[in-house]
């Protein structure tokens, strides 16, 4: 009687053990997934971003901006924004984002893009010569990082293209058609070679800059002020020797020190500029003699 007994009690407690498997498991699996709200406020925005709603897509991301950090999300939400804010033009904050991205997540696979874009953020702040020209000092060092840190790979025929029109532009720099055709050209270099892009850029800002100092020493000069008009030529002939203004930095050097009574030094710099550019030593003649006429040793 006692197996008998046991053997029932047994087999009829199984069936019950199985429905409380059964009913526990079925609770597990029927329990929605947990959604991550950051997730979906960012896929809005990519779909925003897509339309090319930037405007909408901004307002998305900034909202997403400190909630995703130290999180996956982060360099993406970053990213996304200083996109945003390029194509809206809003170059002061896409660089600032930008540059977010590059001090906050340095290891992500967008730090190459966002430090060419941080790079071209601040070449579109750069203003027109006359103006001061912080923004094309750090268009150049950060074109030149970019540079330092993912060297040329590709080859050209839109290199050639960008530099025949720049040194049209030299030759004619008001020339609209010109202007036209380089900015075609460097949209697409940037497109396709980022590096390449950088090269190209680089030359143009540092004429930019070297225009700026040339045209500060030009203005002292013409309120007579010809010590301080030195100054800015020697600027320009310490640090530009590789653009257009480095010979007539040369020559207001040198007219600079003959007005102010400097003989010596008009010497010295006339001696120089003959070694520097001994096709055009005619352009000195007449201040040299004039020199030699009224100089004494030191």
């Amino acid at each position: 009687m006692i197996p008998y007994y046991s053997g029932k009690r047994v087999f009829g407690l199984v069936p019950a053990a199985l429905v409380i498997l059964l009913l526990l498991s079925s609770c597990t699996t029927s329990r929605p997934a947990v959604v991550d709200s950051r997730e979906v406020a960012y896929n809005a925005a990519m779909e925003e971003m897509k339309k090319k709603e930037y405007d909408r897509a901004a307002l998305k991301l900034e909202d997403l901006m400190f909630s995703t950090r130290a999180t996956p999300l982060e360099d993406k939400v970053l990213h996304a924004l200083g996109q945003a804010y390029f194509q809206t033009k809003q170059y002061l904050l896409a660089s600032e984002i930008y540059g977010r991205l590059l001090q906050q997540t340095p290891d992500s696979p967008f730090a190459r893009d966002a430090q060419y874009q941080l790079a071209r953020s601040y070449e579109k702040l750069s203003p027109r010569f006359e103006l001061d020209q912080e923004y094309t000092v750090k268009a150049i060092n950060e074109f030149r990082v970019y540079l330092d840190q993912y060297p040329l790979q590709e080859s050209d025929r839109i290199n050639s293209d960008v530099e025949t029109y720049r040194e049209l532009l030299k030759l004619k720099p008001d020339n609209q058609d010109y202007r036209a055709r380089y900015d075609a050209a460097m949209a697409e270099l940037a497109s396709q070679s980022p590096a390449r892009y950088c090269m190209a850029a680089i030359p143009v800002l540092r004429e930019k800059l070297a225009h700026n100092r040339a045209s500060i020493a030009d203005h002292y000069a013409r309120l007579r002020k010809y010590r301080a008009a030195g100054a800015f030529y020697d600027q320009v002939i310490a640090g530009f020797a590789d653009t257009i203004w480095f010979e007539p930095a040369w020559m207001g050097k040198i007219e600079m020190a003959v007005k102010r009574g400097k003989w010596f030094e008009a010497r010295q710099a006339i001696e120089q500029y003959q070694q520097t550019f001994p096709d055009k030593s005619a352009k000195v003649d007449a201040l040299y003699k004039k020199v030699l006429k009224n100089f004494t040793a030191p």
